[in-house]
């Protein structure tokens, strides 16, 4: 069963080259175009498609706008967003405003396909790029929690939490939180570890299982504000 799409963007021309690249996977398919927030809006009501790609800036009613009303009138659609803009506030007001991803209009061709697939499962979906900028945003506000234990790099592992709630890292849980705190993704991980990439997927998936945590962002942001990110090259 294919994925249905609904494509929010201003330009023409990009509206054009974005569905000219998913028209050649044969489970993604566009059923509309609109050109601003409000058109946007109107046609994700009538269509209720899986996943919507919305821009942030454009005429009229702003991406953001139009995000809440998306989540309020078709909450059942994956709203990612797809934009030029690299703010971190940008980006933390969307995931807040309820969209699944964040992407930047220069995303691979492959990087957007795999996206919208992880949207349309209810996976979040965040530029590397801006994982970074998000870390960066933490350590600059110098949000450290105090409180938070860490050991010795060569440690076996790694207890972090108040004291009530101890959560145990494995010392390659903890390489591996390091990595997505600098914005690494799976393969450029596999890659400085020497591992396969499915054993990357499977520690991130335990981080996020024993942190209690949802994307790989959170991921970054929760090593920032423990002291966990590192300094490593």
């Amino acid at each position: 069963m294919s994925i249905s799409i609904l494509l929010v963007d201003d330009h023409n021309l990009f509206r054009s080259g974005v569905r000219q690249l998913l028209q050649r996977e044969e489970d993604l398919c566009i059923v509309a175009e609109a050109a601003d927030g409000l058109e946007g809006l109107k046609r994700a009501k009538a269509l209720r498609p899986d996943v919507i790609l919305l821009d942030l800036n454009m005429p009229g009613l702003s991406g953001l706008e139009t995000l809440h009303l998306l989540t309020q009138d078709v909450p059942q659609s994956k709203v990612v967003i797809l934009t030029v803009s690299e703010e971190a506030e940008e980006l933390g007001e969307a995931l807040r405003s309820g969209a699944v991803g964040y992407l930047t209009k220069n995303v691979e061709a492959e990087t957007l396909v795999a996206a919208i697939r992880k949207a349309k499962r209810g996976e979040p979906v965040i530029a590397e790029s801006m994982t970074m900028k998000l870390v960066e945003q933490f350590r600059s506000q110098g949000s450290s929690q105090p409180g938070a234990t860490v050991t010795p790099p060569d440690s076996p592992s790694v207890q972090l939490g108040a004291a009530s709630e101890r959560v145990h890292l494995t010392a390659r849980e903890r390489e591996i939180m390091q990595c997505l705190a600098r914005g690494e993704s799976n393969k450029e991980i596999a890659r400085r570890l020497d591992v396969a990439e499915s054993t990357v997927k499977i520690h991130v998936q335990n981080i996020l299982k024993k942190l209690n945590l949802s994307s790989r962002v959170q991921i970054a942001v929760y090593a920032v504000e423990n002291g966990l990110s590192g300094n490593g090259p």
